[in-house]
């Protein structure tokens, strides 16, 4: 099976033949990728080098002449490096575009800390106006990416190379799916976290959602699964930054006595890179790890 990112890379090439106001911007990334793509358009698929700042820059540019940008790097990349330039030339000018990352929090540990952006969407958050994606799998990551294109507002789409077995409608709205129901609790899981959430619940009296958009925040849907539980206790589990989402949870449900727990990636560097599953293993994030913080949180 292709990685979110293989998806990313041939389902955009096939929009750019099709969409006549969609560009590309790259920073080398995935530049090997466009090759064909920058043949048959060199007008709008444009690699600016290793110059994230411009990267962005430019494709705010052109969304100021009408077009339809996509700009592509890895996450540290695309929304650290270049932050002052998603703020003011996306945000401050009022105009739309697509930032597609790569590489999530951990992908690639032999890249060094240089390469990890666990911090990506808490930073995001300081912005407004953002649509921010976390697709499970390359059938979502494909859905997610054709809906933003015929939008023009500013989404941000996160793949990762970790990924479900098995993918789930989405698209249409930010509205969590609802993927078992219990009494015990609610535990929301983000994205490429749905696997190891329903084997670490497996058993449990809990209500599981599904998250793969998360700005905006399904409230109405995790106020919905808290009311049918015996308690408003919410776990939210993230790939990237712990409690993220744990204010946006804590907003929907501020009238309800009620308990957040947000799992997630730690603040402390792990210095000692290793392989993606040693890293989901580090932070808590593999079946095990959730199942003891899960219950001991809904269970105590």
């Amino acid at each position: 099976m292709d990685t979110m990112r293989d998806r990313f890379i041939s389902i955009t090439s096939q929009l750019l033949d099709e969409e006549p106001r969609l560009a590309v911007v790259l920073a080398d990334i995935s530049a090997d990728g466009f090759a064909r793509a920058r043949r048959t358009h060199p007008d709008r698929v444009i690699n600016v080098g290793i110059r994230e700042q411009l990267l962005v820059g430019a494709g705010a540019g052109m969304a100021l002449t009408g077009m339809r940008p996509i700009v592509h790097t890895f996450a540290s990349f695309l929304v650290e490096r270049p932050f002052e330039q998603v703020k003011l030339d996306f945000g401050h000018q009022d105009v739309g575009g697509i930032m597609v990352s790569a590489a999530g929090s951990y992908d690639w540990p032999a890249g060094g800390f240089t390469h990890m952006a666990p911090g990506d969407i808490a930073l995001l958050d300081t912005l407004d106006g953002w649509t921010v994606h976390v697709p499970g799998h390359p059938d979502e990551a494909e859905a997610l990416l054709r809906e933003a294109v015929g939008g023009d507002d500013r989404v941000y789409v996160r793949l990762s190379l970790q990924e479900n077995r098995e993918a789930r409608p989405v698209g249409g709205g930010s509205e969590f799916s609802v993927v078992r129901e219990g009494k015990r609790g609610t535990v929301i899981a983000v994205g490429p976290m749905l696997d190891n959430v329903l084997a670490a619940t497996e058993g449990l009296d809990a209500t599981v959602l599904y998250a793969t958009t998360v700005r905006p925040f399904d409230t109405a849907g995790v106020r919905r699964a808290a009311g049918a539980a015996l308690s408003a206790d919410v776990v939210i589990v993230e790939p990237y930054l712990a409690g993220t989402s744990s204010a946006a949870a804590g907003e929907a449900l501020m009238d309800l006595p009620h308990r957040v727990l947000g799992l997630g990636v730690g603040r402390a560097e792990l210095r000692r890179y290793g392989q993606m599953e040693e890293h989901l293993a580090a932070h808590g994030l593999d079946p095990q790890g959730l199942r003891g913080r899960i219950t001991g949180f809904l269970h105590p």
